[in-house]
């Protein structure tokens, strides 16, 4: 008994009283409780829930593969499971015994086991186990279509009785299988009772086959057109759909290998079936005709055979005595009779044939497989009609009726049988049950010469005519005194039975009476050698195939056929010794109503269904002396617990002695039995004392056992964590010695290299370094920069530092702007361009005194244009505060000086022009042209000095713009310049523009041959080396801070060219 929530009580054993109220009562309330299956023992009880219930999921294959009974809810699925593990575990062939009246879900039953076998199978997923999982699963929808039909009581009524082994290899997977049918119900083919209907085949081809497909078969979309499928009124029902049923069944004629010949063939055959029932006979004379003569060329062209075979078929009889053969002409109703008895054999002769190719597409394959190969274990699943008992009784009846009297006789053999050998293996004393052995019932139909199919036939072979009613009187006869067996003449104050029409079985399920009209025809079968000649003559093989003795000589004396009767006994007897040969399984289906209701339980009804099924024998039997029995080490493990010297384990001996330990400290020891290997428990309340007990400690050991597992995960997980980041850690020191050791083999001779290495392509770094990777390039650029520098003098770096941030803000952007050229910053104290230098730098001596700035940055002549539009030659001078304009001549200063930090921008043009823009936040820019006597570009000298400077003193940069049309604020208003360059002048001019603009000309006679640029790589900019003291450059002693200005690009020749590195 598993901890779950439970509705009554899910396994009846446990019941307080054992009668069939309480169990009934009990089903009841589990019914309307949602509980649609109990246990007796190892036995389900299944009631139709008449909805569809969310039972038979994964998440339910799941719950129950590989469990015990007792561990889950009850369910078909346990069942299932039981029969596959013992089949699977070891090596035992078992099968599944489904019973039940028509209507109480067997075939459902069967349909869901094979579904549980299929989901729990081949989980190689190979792919022959699959094609036979799926082909075992659509020999459903074939076997349904063809075998089963809408009665009273159920709207898929299973008409034939099945048995279907399945084939399990060495691992457990399907490999194959085999069906037999049993006692296929042929009479419905030409006769239904009001409210059923004919076998689904014949709807589904009317509603399910196109237009062109009824034409083919010469049939009509209406059923009222056809008498043989008419006579129920029930050709529509709304719980099945034929049309999707005949797509349905196509699919799985196809799935299971059936040609496009024989499919086309059985529905042919299906076709002249309700063409057969519309002949129709007359009589004239002494002769009898057909009355529609179409239909009879319809027959034929669908049969392949001859109209006038078939005419004379139904119409005659051909008789062979003696060597002599007569033709005997019918009667009207010796035809009507033969026409029937042939339609009922072409129908069951199709279900064999159909049956035949089942077995054919699941029959076991051993091809190419060594013998330890075919070991193979089986499954068998009986799905067979269940107890019937009808307003009007006949011979199918009969027999249906004894095969359950045969099973319900096995089934008390094999249970009793269980129980015996249980108390004999586990050394417990056997206590005589009572119960009612049937067996008498089997022999008053079985037995030789005095049972009642012996009887009927001897009766059929008697020559003469020999009634119905003369059998019932040699029944009468052989069977006066009978406990079982009683006529109207046996028992004249018994006023329900009629006079020589009736007699009575006193089944275990229940009286029956049955009627004697038709039992020594159904038992004959009789079926005129005729009609089995014409179908052998039929031009199309699959249909001449299904009748073999057609082929036989009219004058050959052949032995007479097995009655009906006599086959069905030796098939009982064959199938009964087949399960007596396995470990059988129960499911026993119970009908809860009659209208089909989901919410009606008929107390009457089900108790009926109680009593045949046998069920309170069976709970009598599992109840004899012990409730409950279970393996010692299982039952220690479910309630351990309950005992404080059995918890957490119990080391102190044997599960036994643990077991003792646990009932007697319980005070149970005088309700259980000690078997050698199992717990025997008397009464169910000591079992419910038991699951109260374990149910109230379960909470507080899930919180415990949670929480140690949850400690459990988390130590886990940081081990696995710790060991990850060692792993990794290990892992990132591999790598980055890997990327160091390649490094070093891509750098190994740069410093050999013109360009030191600034060529080389970086090996792409491993994700753990690529953050570093910049670093190891500064270091390289750091490195080439000092390379570089250490060719060049040291008087020169004040002079490179210039350049650098010269560069940084032009180039790329101007044409030339002196990067080759020797910035020497103070011209103006050479006489070289200045002969008037010493006037200079006494002037210089002046403005340094009276404000006190420290050296000269830089002094040139330069050309002015002022906001007049007016232009002339003046002279700048920049410091390392200010920025003078000054007279060319006297070199006094004309205005105040400006400071540095007042300066907002520079502004030059592309070309090789000398413009410079110098904007101030006064609103009145400076607005100069560079002039010098060796016409040298200085555009880039001012440029980097102001940039340098402007950055020491304010920590911000200074905005640099190049531009041809440059813009600038002269006296507060906004100007443009357009930079232009003519062949004309030789100097550089400013003049007025017709549209108020400044013209700047340029001529182009001034302009240098520029040498292209030579190779250049972008790298990660470096600080700047140190700062040296002032050379003969006189630009000082500033440091350079990495301030966006400086670049890794130095020259490295004699002449410093900026762009060659």
């Amino acid at each position: 008994m598993a901890s779950y929530e439970e509705v009554g009580i899910g396994d009846a054993v446990l019941l307080d009283e054992i009668s069939t109220r309480a169990f009934v009562d009990n089903l009841r309330v589990r019914f309307n409780g949602g509980k649609i299956y109990t246990y007796i023992g190892e036995v389900c009880v299944s009631v139709n829930p008449y909805r569809t219930v969310n039972l038979y999921g994964k998440e339910y294959v799941t719950q129950y593969k590989g469990r015990e009974i007792f561990e889950r809810p009850p369910h078909v699925f346990a069942i299932a499971d039981a029969a596959y593990k013992a089949m699977k575990r070891r090596g035992q062939d078992t099968c599944i015994v489904i019973s039940g009246e028509s209507g109480s879900g067997k075939t459902e039953a069967s349909k869901i086991i094979m579904r549980y076998i299929a989901a729990v199978t081949n989980v190689a997923g190979q792919q022959e186990i699959e094609r036979v999982k799926n082909v075992l699963l659509q020999s459903n929808a074939i076997l349904e279509a063809f075998g089963n039909a809408k009665t009273t009581r159920n709207d898929n009524s299973s008409r034939f009785g099945k048995y279907m082994d399945i084939n399990f290899d060495f691992k457990g997977d399907p490999i194959g299988g085999h069906v037999q049918n049993y006692l296929l119900e042929k009479s419905r083919v030409v006769l239904q009772q009001p409210g059923e209907r004919n076998f689904h085949s014949f709807y589904q081809v009317l509603f399910g086959a196109s237009d062109s497909e009824l034409s083919r078969l010469k049939l009509k979309r209406d059923v009222n057109s056809y008498h043989f499928i008419r006579q129920g009124g029930s050709p529509r029902v709304d719980t099945i759909a034929d049309k999707t049923d005949y797509k349905a069944c196509q699919g799985a004629f196809k799935t299971l290998g059936f040609s496009t010949e024989q499919i086309d063939a059985i529905w042919r055959v299906v076709s002249a079936i309700l063409h057969l029932g519309n002949i129709e006979f007359t009589s004239s004379g002494d002769e009898t005709q057909i009355k529609n003569p179409k239909v009879v060329k319809d027959i034929a062209e669908l049969l392949h055979v001859s109209p006038d075979q078939v005419t004379k078929a139904l119409c005659h009889r051909v008789i062979a005595a003696r060597g002599e053969v007569m033709e005997k002409r019918h009667t009207e109703s010796e035809a009507s009779y033969g026409r029937d008895a042939f339609a009922k054999a072409i129908y069951e002769r199709l279900f064999s044939y159909i049956v035949q190719g089942v077995n054919s597409a699941i029959e076991v394959r051993y091809e190419n497989q060594s013998p330890q190969y075919k070991y193979n274990t089986v499954i068998g699943v009986l799905d067979i009609y269940g107890f019937e008992i009808f307003e009007r009784n006949s011979f199918e009846q009969f027999c249906i009726n004894y095969c359950n009297e045969k099973l319900q006789q096995l089934f008390i053999e094999l249970v009793l049988k269980q129980e015996q050998e249980e108390y004999k293996r586990e050394g417990i004393a056997w206590q005589t049950i009572d119960y009612f052995n049937n067996q008498i019932i089997c022999d008053l139909v079985e037995q030789n010469h005095k049972g009642i199919i012996s009887i009927t036939d001897e009766a059929c072979l008697n020559v003469g005519k020999v009634t119905d009613e003369m059998l019932l009187e040699a029944m009468e006869k052989k069977l006066k005194g009978h406990d079982h067996f009683t006529t109207r003449k046996l028992s004249p104050m018994d006023k329900e039975l009629k006079h020589v029409v009736e007699f009575r079985i006193k089944h275990y399920a229940g009286d029956v009476v049955y009627a004697i009209k038709g039992f020594l025809e159904k038992n004959k079968d009789t079926l005129f050698q005729d009609f089995k000649r014409l179908m052998y003559s039929s031009s199309d093989h699959v249909i001449s195939s299904m009748w073999p003795e057609g082929a036989q000589d009219i004058t050959m004396i052949t032995k007479r056929p097995l009655t009906a009767g006599t086959m069905f006994k030796n098939s009982m007897i064959a199938l009964v010794k087949n399960l007596a040969s396995k470990e059988p399984y129960y499911i026993r289906c119970i009908k809860p109503n009659d209208q089909k209701s989901p919410v009606i339980f008929d107390q009457e009804r089900v108790t009926h269904q109680v009593n045949y099924l046998g069920l309170v024998e069976n709970l009598r039997v599992r109840r004899a002396g012990f409730a409950y029995r279970q393996s010692y080490d299982r039952f220690l493990r479910r309630y351990k617990m309950i005992s404080q010297y059995t918890w957490p384990n119990f080391h102190g001996g044997t599960d036994r002695e643990g077991t003792k330990i646990l009932v007697e400290e319980q005070g149970f020891s005088n309700d259980v039995k000690y078997g050698n290997t199992k717990l025997f428990i008397r009464s169910p309340q000591t079992l419910f004392a038991l699951e109260q007990g374990r149910a109230k400690l379960i909470p507080g050991i899930v919180i415990f056992l949670q929480k140690m597992w949850r400690g459990a995960i988390c130590r886990m997980h940081y081990r696995r964590l710790k060991a990850g980041l060692t792993i990794l850690a290990h892992y990132r020191k591999y790598k980055m010695r890997s990327y160091m050791l390649e490094l070093n083999r891509v750098f190994r001779n740069v410093k050999h290299m013109q360009d030191y290495g600034k060529h080389l392509r970086w090996p792409a770094p491993p994700l753990v370094l690529r953050s570093m990777v910049s670093d190891f390039q500064s270091i390289h650029n750091r490195w080439r920069a000092h390379m570089i520098l250490s060719n060049v003098p040291k008087s020169d770096w004040p002079q490179l530092r210039i350049k650098v941030i010269a560069g940084d803000a032009l180039m790329g952007k101007r044409a030339d702007w002196g990067v080759r050229e020797y910035w020497e910053g103070n011209y103006l104290a050479s006489t070289k361009e200045n002969p008037a230098a010493s006037n200079f730098q006494s002037a210089v001596r002046n403005m340094r005194n009276k404000d006190g700035f420290r050296e000269v940055l830089f002094s040139s002549l330069i050309k002015k244009i002022n906001k007049k539009n007016k232009s002339s030659e003046r002279a700048i001078l920049i410091t390392d505060r200010h920025i003078y304009k000054l007279h060319n001549k006297t070199f006094k200063p004309l205005r105040s000086p400006i400071p540095i930090v007042e300066v907002s921008g520079i502004s030059v043009s592309p070309g090789q022009d000398q413009l410079v823009i110098i904007h101030l936040r006064s609103g009145n820019d400076f607005v100069i042209s560079l002039m010098s006597q060796t016409n040298a570009n200085r555009v880039g000298e001012v440029t980097g000095l102001l940039l340098r400077q402007y950055q020491l003193l304010n920590r911000t940069d200074l905005r640099v713009i190049v531009n041809a049309n440059l813009q600038c604020m002269l006296g507060n208003k906004s100007r443009m310049i357009n930079v232009e360059e003519n062949s004309v002048g030789s100097f550089p001019a400013f003049s007025k523009g017709p549209r108020k603009e400044l013209i700047y000309t340029w001529p182009t006679s001034m302009n240098k041959e520029i040498p292209p640029p030579s190779k250049t790589s972008t790298h990660r900019q470096a600080p700047a080396p140190p700062s040296r003291s002032p050379g003969a450059n006189g630009y000082g002693n500033g440091h350079i801070k990495s301030n966006g200005h400086n670049n890794t690009n130095r020259h490295s020749n004699g002449v410093h060219t900026y762009g060659n590195v």
